[in-house]
């Protein structure tokens, strides 16, 4: 269990600064003031070379001490109380023990509004955490062009106690001794001061690197035994130490359209969009359910089997049959564990929304049965979310909680924009509980802002939700979110992962997860482009490592003609959105399923084509050109 710690405001004081502009002083920012337009920190230029350092009372570390998982410590600016042309569209923040030494630990920028904005900040180098003491704030950007910047106000939390510091702190100088060590080490081999080496490798008890790496140097530079280094490189391919070297290879896309074994006339689901897949990993078996024809809602539920690659209807009109109504943009997910689907959720059009019924009806699945069991007929009443469309919904298998987040309530009255928030939902307890509304959020944290169209992916493994892109109001948003799930806690990865090389904001993208691997996958929908004013509907396909923090692009079409498209539709699936994507993470392949092509000449067509797609990597070793490698990096 983790050992929760006090999350005091930590006093400071101002260090440092590179200008001010008349009364707009830096110490203006320990105050709170946000009615008074001269409580603020003004620069007195506006080029990058801008700065204000604060030093901490004491060192602080993360707000939560315990050995798996820290939570960062927080960064808080307060504003004025209109919008202002001086606030930061962007800026860094560095942290460190002095201020010549210095770490970045945030990239981000404020929305010019009224509202305080909280942040997290790094707390962590080389797997490392480092205490802090001097905090430098670089603006980069203001709202306003050819402005120069305001701070308003500044608040750092986190953990200040002794106890815990210090033990940081000299963890810290310890690891920093050592990659001190490690790195003389290296140097004096690679001089061939193997006398010092050796000497400063027997005193300073530090190993500089693993053993199978000082037999590799032993037998190729210093006996020039080619034999003996090939076992060794054998060796080290047959414990996958090359495993990091291969995710760093690019993946390339297979595409293969799916016929199902009863041939073109077989039966299959008619075209769709804003309909709902789950998988089914061990049995191999992908369930399809509901959607929208391009005039009806739809009620008819399916299987896929990719062993015998035939569609199965398991009911054409799911209401007959007990379960539930027709439906789209609805969700649903697979329980593994129990062997159950659970739905939640569907559109209604406005015009049609005083004439029906607008309860939150939920249901389950029985697989082994074939049997739908209605669980509850308004999950509103049970402190659950309103009926809502274009949400998400994944299940925690093992904890037996299905999680709800996002999508837009429908009430009768279509002028309201109403979010839903976070939900959990006890299994074998039926019972709901709101984590987390869209405008009640704990202070001095990390917003979580409701949206629609958006992703999210449970990694059990770390229990944390991943959420980004999405639809709020009329903006599309490219940030990403993590929450923890045991500490509800939000830590904000990226506000705009568009300008660190991820893809452009997006609704309606699918996004499938694996956790073994570290990665998850995001296939494009709608996107809105830099500095674009229209939505355009385009095909690519992104890799994001969740372990380095770094995206990749691995496919992209933007071919819209019907020449290419006639050519290559056998090829590889058109551009689309409201479409649905499941992973089968044992095979490593991902499905695709029907969707809207998004023609402005013909609104009503939707696509019933089906998928695979396989994201391979090649790579060749050349051993004697890999020796070689070998032999100068030693």
């Amino acid at each position: 269990m983790p050992l929760k710690l006090s999350t005091d405001p930590i006093k400071y004081s101002i260090h440092a600064w590179s200008s001010h502009s008349a009364s707009y002083h830096p110490q203006n920012i320990l105050v709170n003031n946000p009615q008074d337009q001269s409580s603020r920190w003004s620069s007195g230029s506006n080029n990058q070379q801008q700065y204000i350092t604060i030093k901490l009372d004491r060192m602080s570390v993360a707000r939560e001490y315990r050995i798996a998982i820290m939570e960062s410590e927080t960064i808080t600016f307060g504003k004025y109380h209109k919008v202002h042309v001086c606030n930061l569209k962007e800026f860094k923040v560095y942290g460190g023990l002095t201020p010549d030494n210095m770490i970045e630990l945030l990239h981000s920028g404020l929305r010019n509004d009224s509202e305080p904005e909280t942040f997290s900040l790094k707390f962590k180098a080389n797997g490392v955490i480092f205490p802090c003491q001097y905090i430098k704030i670089v603006p980069w950007l203001a709202w306003g062009a050819n402005f120069n910047f305001s701070i308003w106000y500044v608040e750092v939390r986190g953990t200040s106690q002794g106890e815990v510091v210090d033990k940081l702190y000299w963890d810290f100088m310890n690891w920093r001794e050592n990659e001190a060590l490690r790195l003389c080490l290296k140097h004096f081999r690679q001089r061939n001061y193997l006398d010092i080496f050796e000497g400063l490798q027997q005193r300073g008890r530090v190993q500089l690197e693993d053993s199978l790496l000082t037999e590799l140097h032993r037998h190729l530079v210093i006996n020039g035994d080619f034999e003996k280094a090939e076992e060794l490189i054998s060796q080290a391919a047959a414990r996958d130490l090359f495993q990091d070297y291969i995710s760093d290879c690019a993946y390339k896309p297979v595409w293969k359209k799916i016929v199902p074994a009863d041939g073109p006339m077989g039966e299959r689901p008619c075209m769709r969009g804003g309909h709902q897949m789950c998988i089914d990993q061990d049995a191999g078996k992908i369930y399809l359910f509901g959607g929208w024809d391009g005039s009806k809602d739809l009620a008819d539920f399916w299987v896929f089997d990719s062993e015998t690659r035939r569609w199965t209807c398991i009911s054409q009109d799911t209401k007959r049959h007990g379960g539930p109504g027709a439906r789209s943009c609805h969700k649903i997910c697979f329980d593994p564990r129990m062997k159950q689907i659970y739905t939640l959720g569907r559109y209604v059009d406005p015009e049609a929304r005083p004439n029906v019924n607008l309860e939150n009806d939920f249901w389950r699945f029985e697989v082994a049965s074939s049997k739908w069991t209605r669980i509850s007929p308004d999950t509103a009443q049970e402190n659950g979310p309103q009926l809502i469309y274009d949400h998400q919904m994944v299940v925690d298998a093992d904890r037996q909680v299905l999680y709800v987040f996002g999508g837009r309530a429908i009430s009768p009255d279509v002028s309201q924009t109403i979010y839903s928030g976070l939900y959990a939902y006890s299994i074998p307890h039926n019972q709901w509980r709101e984590i987390r509304t869209d405008h009640n959020q704990p202070d001095y944290a990390v917003q979580l802002k409701s949206r629609i169209g958006h992703s999210m992916l449970l990694n059990p493994h770390t229990r944390e939700l991943y959420i980004f892109a999405g639809q709020r109001h009329k903006d599309y948003l490219s940030d990403f979110y993590v929450y923890e799930l045991d500490t509800d806690t939000v830590t904000e990865v990226s506000r705009d992962y568009s300008k660190q090389g991820g893809p452009d904001a997006g609704f309606t993208q699918r996004a499938t997860i694996d956790t073994e691997l570290g990665e998850f996958y995001v296939l494009s929908g709608l996107m809105k482009e830099k500095n674009a004013s229209q939505e355009t509907v385009k095909n690519s396909f992104w890799v994001y490592s969740f372990r380095k923090g770094k995206w990749s692009r691995v496919y992209q079409n933007e071919n819209t003609g019907q020449e290419y498209w006639s050519r290559m539709g056998e090829v590889e699936p058109c551009p689309r959105f409201a479409h649905q994507l499941v992973y089968d993470g044992r095979r490593r392949c991902q499905y695709l399923f029907g969707g809207n092509p998004g023609e402005s000449g013909r609104p009503g067509l939707r696509l019933d084509d089906f998928w695979e797609l396989w994201l391979v990597r090649f790579v060749f070793v050349f051993a004697p050109l890999l020796l070689v490698y070998l032999l100068m990096l030693c």
